[in-house]
């Protein structure tokens, strides 16, 4: 397989051949809700530090520290790298802002609560829905201001939430991605009723009018030009650390309505089957996004969460052993073809089912999952129906294990290497206190969030200056960390301290006198760590306290 460096460059090639050539998710807040339905037919600045728990049964996972001569065992329940994200939805204000025409004082004070309440459940990135519907969160010349905002398309909320909301999440050591829909045009078909200036009414050839909405229609290479544009904008002048797809290419099946792309097909074609040719649209938006991403800023993540059938064994002996809507067909996203293609950083499909579902069973899907991405370079998060946990959509969803049992299934497979909650809401409802669960059997420790293959990986400089003073812990600010770990160590061999998670007491996110105080004596190491968490050797110290 072609190295990720590679494809990279000809994508990004083949993105600025394009540009010199070129002139909360489907009818609800979330689309996996519709198509369960479809299957069914601290505070700023603070450490992440928590106290010590039993050692767990060793793997037989190895590695090799970079300050041992010897062989270290790592733990397998104990991981050390380890995504644990949430969505953040602003489509019909379903997480953030909680309704239209907040001021922005209250807009920043409730935002600032979400983002407690995940650094409170010990997460440590957060996905905030920054254009829900060719509209922007953010002060944009290319889109109109969301209405989800101040309740009127276009109008200027007063401020640029955007900075705010990237430098919050990143004082609380949150990695920050900008999530966005990328076809959706507009809620209504009425283009009349679109802010002058709407890329919609501008380019009414652009657009696809589909059972009482606007899409931009996919097979132009117009659109996926436009959409590579505004994404380019973001990345350019904003501090994301990724760009995220959600689930919506194609419209999900609604009411049986062709989507009317005739005109495009017969143009640009060229004898393909419909289908084929529908796939091959967002393959190439796929692409072009991606080597816009990556050439504008290298170390900008790029993935997308797909809906969690690709297909089904039935139709295909690739597919999963599953009896739902498969992506693949219905609505022409084909995961498969991103991954052959490094096309993505990585994907998190939305396994909303509970184990032993018939139609999809979340016990099938984490394999075929993990075996969809083994041996690339591809990382492999699974995201989590946090919404559905005490409803009676099905019986499972009402136990209060239910959850807590998917992340015990992902530690079978080592592929998967995080887990994303939808939403922000169920944060603070913490439904049937699974969040408790979940924090006390599987996220009992800080996590470094996975370093990815084939983005920057150059490793920091150790902590200079690191000193200990009755506790507390304080060393020189580095210019390219964003945050730091601490790990501490007793009565073992401290070389192996950094190894896995059994050891680290807190990440904390770089200031410019960054400090950890001790509560406990013993070894302390502490390790810088780059924005993509690529981690330096540790600087050491000893701490006795009476």
């Amino acid at each position: 397989m072609a190295n990720r460096a590679g494809r990279r460059e000809r994508a990004i090639s083949e993105q600025r051949a394009a540009e010199r050539g070129g002139s909360a998710r489907g009818g609800s807040v979330r689309g996996p809700l519709l198509a369960s339905l479809v299957v069914a037919a601290a505070s700023a600045g603070a450490a992440y530090a928590y106290g010590p728990q039993p050692a767990p049964k060793k793997s037989t996972t190895t590695v090799r520290t970079a300050a041992a001569a010897e062989t270290c065992t790592a733990s397998g329940t104990s991981p050390k790298r380890q995504l644990r994200g949430v969505w953040i939805a602003t489509v019909h204000n379903s997480d953030w802002p909680s309704r239209t025409g907040l001021t922005p004082a209250r807009q920043r004070a409730e935002y600032v609560e979400i983002l407690d309440n995940a650094v409170k459940r010990r997460l440590n990135a957060v996905f905030v829905q920054v254009r829900p519907a060719s509209d922007a969160i953010y002060a944009s010349t290319l889109e109109p201001w969301s209405q989800f905002l101040t309740g009127t398309p276009g109008k200027d909320p007063g401020w640029d939430p955007l900075p705010f909301l990237i430098s919050e999440a990143h004082k609380r050591g949150l990695e920050f991605q900008a999530w966005f829909n990328p076809y959706r045009a507009a809620y209504t078909t009425d283009v009349s009723a679109l802010p002058a200036g709407h890329p919609a009414r501008v380019h009414p050839e652009w657009t696809v009018k589909h059972e009482g909405r606007l899409y931009y229609n996919p097979g132009l290479p117009e659109v996926r030009a436009w959409v590579a544009k505004v994404v380019t904008d973001v990345v350019r002048r904003y501090d994301v650390d990724g760009v995220h797809f959600d689930d919506y290419f194609y419209p999900y099946p609604g009411n049986g309505t062709r989507f009317a792309d005739a005109a495009a097909f017969a143009k640009y074609g060229k004898g393909a089957k419909l289908a084929d040719w529908r796939r091959d649209n967002v393959n190439k938006l796929v692409a072009q996004v991606s080597g816009a991403v990556h050439g504008t800023k290298p170390y900008v993540k790029f993935g997308i969460s797909p809906f969690g059938i690709w297909r089904n064994k039935s139709n295909d002996p690739k597919g999963s052993d599953t009896n739902g809507m498969s992506a693949y067909d219905a609505i022409y996203a084909d995961a498969k073809a991103w991954i052959r293609a490094g096309s993505v950083d990585y994907l998190i499909p939305q396994l909303y089912w509970p184990r032993g579902f018939s139609a999809a069973d979340y016990d099938a899907l984490v394999p075929w999952w993990a075996e969809a991405v083994r041996g690339s370079d591809v990382d492999l998060y699974i995201g989590q129906a946090l919404y559905r946990v005490g409803t009676k959509d099905t019986p499972a969803w009402t136990k209060p294990a239910e959850m807590p049992s998917h992340l015990t299934v992902n530690r079978r497979y080592p592929e998967v290497k995080g887990d994303v909650y939808f939403s922000a809401s169920g944060l603070a409802a913490n439904p049937l206190g699974v969040l408790d669960r979940i924090a006390k059997n599987h996220y009992t420790r800080p996590a470094l969030l996975p370093v990815i293959k084939g983005l920057p990986a150059a490793v920091p400089a150790v902590p200079a200056g690191l000193k200990n003073t009755a506790g507390n812990l304080t060393w020189t600010a580095a210019p390219q960390a964003r945050a730091y770990g601490v790990y501490r160590v007793t009565g073992e061999n401290g070389d192996c301290a950094t190894v896995d998670a059994r050891h680290l007491v807190a990440v904390v996110p770089a200031d410019d006198r960054p400090a950890y105080t001790a509560k406990e004596s013993g070894e302390y190491y502490v390790t810088a760590l780059d924005r993509l968490n690529n981690e330096s050797a540790p600087a050491r110290v000893t701490v006795a306290l009476p």
